[in-house]
């Protein structure tokens, strides 16, 4: 992914504290202790590669991660498509896209580009990053493109249990934001969400039913690459009660992901391959159980926000 502010901003912008007013902890809410720690742990991107979807879906469906999201535009869609049908109980949502960042491995829209030629290029794809989609892009088409990515999972046998955003164009401004929420609200989706946000996006509260984590870690270009695994533990052993995801990319280093990823190594194929490598490892897994964590998935902040 091309927009590196992406890690600061989401940590600055999405589910950074319960609501003040509200009177139980979201742990609590899911039915948990309030001192309980409750991991969401995320991959994101299926669907850009082979690669990328036999990575994740291997990994979800060994219990290594708890939940993953889909981008419907991508090429290698159809196969998360036909996992989501053999395994309707896996918890799937939709990374919701309009950007295409690899130089030489593009997609555009679902709905037809003459209904959304502000979110598209000169070529017809995605722009590759962020400042272009915000400065073109049309709300209208906007909330076009999401709703024809929603209806073409559900036309392809995905049951999407939430909603987040590729590259967080959808956290970019207020207009964003909003068309976002609006649509996940209509779908009645969970979606990943401002909760208190910076001075610059005007605050939208939830719902009383709607529940959102706590806290958001990603690891961003800052993070060295010889200190991968440390971020990661040090992340758990530092995690707070309440709910936590953790948002990972996974992938294995292999020809076909080079090739995607080519000349752009934050996000490629030895990046994917660390998380990979980190997540599915036994010191991982042990410092899970040292730290008290429970893995959770969106399936359980959605059931319980609809048992409100």
């Amino acid at each position: 992914m091309h927009t590196l502010r992406w890690p600061s901003l989401l940590a600055g912008i999405l589910a950074a504290a319960p609501l003040a007013a509200q009177a139980r902890t979201t742990a609590e809410r899911l039915g948990y202790p309030a001192d309980a720690k409750l991991l969401i742990l995320h991959a994101d991107d299926l669907g850009v590669a082979h690669s990328v979807d036999s990575a994740s879906l291997a990994a979800l469906s060994s219990g290594a991660i708890s939940s993953a999201s889909i981008m419907m535009p991508t090429p290698w869609v159809t196969e998360v498509a036909a996992y989501a049908r053999a395994h309707p109980d896996a918890d799937l949502g939709l990374h919701l896209t309009l950007t295409a960042e690899w130089a030489t491995y593009r997609w555009g829209s679902v709905a037809s580009s003459d209904r959304v030629p502000s979110l598209l290029d000169s070529a017809g794809y995605f722009p590759s990053d962020v400042p272009p989609v915000v400065a073109r892009a049309k709300m209208p088409e906007v909330e076009r493109e999401l709703r024809a990515q929603i209806a073409l999972a559900r036309k392809m046998g995905i049951r999407p249990t939430h909603v987040d955003s590729h590259m967080g164009t959808l956290f970019a401004n207020p207009r964003m934001v909003a068309t976002y929420m609006k649509v996940a609200r209509e779908y009645r989706y969970p979606f990943l969400a401002a909760r208190r946000p910076p001075g610059w996006i005007a605050p939208l509260p939830l719902a009383a039913s709607e529940i959102v984590p706590d806290t958001v870690i990603i690891a961003g270009d800052e993070v060295p690459r010889d200190r991968w695994k440390e971020f990661y533990l040090d992340a758990l052993a530092k995690l707070k009660p309440g709910v936590t995801e953790i948002i990972v990319h996974l992938g294995f280093d292999d020809a076909e992901l080079r090739a995607v990823t080519v000349n752009h190594e934050p996000y490629g194929a030895a990046w994917r391959q660390r998380d990979y490598d980190v997540v599915t490892s036994a010191e991982f897994k042990k410092a899970l159980a040292d730290n008290h964590i429970v893995l959770i998935g969106w399936k359980d902040l959605a059931k319980a926000a609809a048992a409100r």
